[in-house]
């Protein structure tokens, strides 16, 4: 049987931390931030842990499930 592939969107966009945690960017920090507070933009570098349904499906498509 051949190899599983690793989702190519999913590579580029998730992470797995040493615990399992499935991580992603947060949304609205790429462009446009002369308009946004020095906070929010703090705020937006920090990353977050995917709810459980979702990372179940994000291990799926990175090949650890």
């Amino acid at each position: 049987m051949p190899k599983q592939k690793t989702h190519s969107g999913a590579k580029k966009r998730l992470r797995l931390t040493g615990s399992g945690k499935v991580m992603r960017e947060r949304v609205n920090n790429r462009h446009l931030a002369e308009h946004k507070s020095s906070r929010r933009k703090r705020r937006l570098q920090l990353d977050q842990v995917l709810s459980k349904g979702d990372a179940a499906k994000g291990l799926k498509l990175l090949g650890k499930r």
